[in-house]
């Protein structure tokens, strides 16, 4: 219900009104049965604008550490973030990563939608990164329809260290789903989950037209 009054009622409209913002091959979405969503990674507004184009609820993995703030900010954060469709994760590695899988394949065992950006932060120059095999796991474990989806623009309203977004026009674009079933039963092959973590990476710069680094952004923010 929260999340339906904050969709619909609350961030919808407003981000609707105020940045206009266009969809594009929202049907190729199954209106029903387990989805993941794999896209590409501008801005941290991603996760906001992207559930309002689509008529499903969308879940996200979101750090552990919007849900654990004290007093009052901390209150309000926890709440709004779990209103938004945000899971809490550790990514602190190791068997926090396990868990972290295990949260993921819970909400497509349910037959919902499930947002994932394969990069795993937010890109630091609008470039498209290399992409953690992990979400090939969950794709073959959970044999869930895969559809890759990018954000237009979304690096532009919001700019990594922004306190503020800008007012522009923000744009969503659906692929085609994405058939990986000739990988059934080798989610333990590190060389079938790097083909197909890969594949989606090709279809994600496909869509969004993104120059393409075969390195991770992890490593690049780190560095800068």
């Amino acid at each position: 219900m929260l999340y339906w009054i904050f969709k619909h009622l609350i961030i919808g409209p407003f981000l609707k009104t105020l940045y206009r913002p266009w969809v594009e091959g929202a049907e190729n979405i199954p209106a029903t049965g387990p989805v993941i969503l794999v896209g590409n990674h501008l801005s941290v507004v991603d996760s906001f604008f992207l559930p309002v184009m689509i008529d499903r609820r969308v879940y996200f993995l979101a750090k552990s550490d919007y849900f654990t703030g004290k007093g009052l900010k901390g209150w309000i954060v926890k709440t709004f973030m779990t209103a938004v469709g945000q899971l809490p994760i550790d990514r602190s590695g190791g068997k926090a990563s396990e868990a972290s899988l295990n949260t993921a394949l819970g909400v497509l065992d349910q037959g919902e939608v499930l947002g994932i950006y394969p990069e795993g932060t937010r890109s630091p120059d609008a470039r498209l990164y290399r992409g953690r095999t992990g979400v090939a796991r969950m794709v073959l474990e959970s044999g869930a329809t895969v559809v890759p989806v990018v954000m237009i623009d979304t690096e532009k309203a919001m700019p990594i260290g922004a306190k503020i977004p800008k007012i522009r026009r923000i744009g969503t674009v659906v692929g085609k789903p994405l058939d990986f079933t000739r990988f059934a039963g080798m989610s333990a092959d590190r060389f079938v989950l790097r083909s197909v973590t890969d594949e989606i990476m090709l279809e994600i710069q496909k869509l969004s037209g993104q120059e393409y680094v075969d390195v991770y952004a992890s490593s690049v923010r780190a560095r800068a």
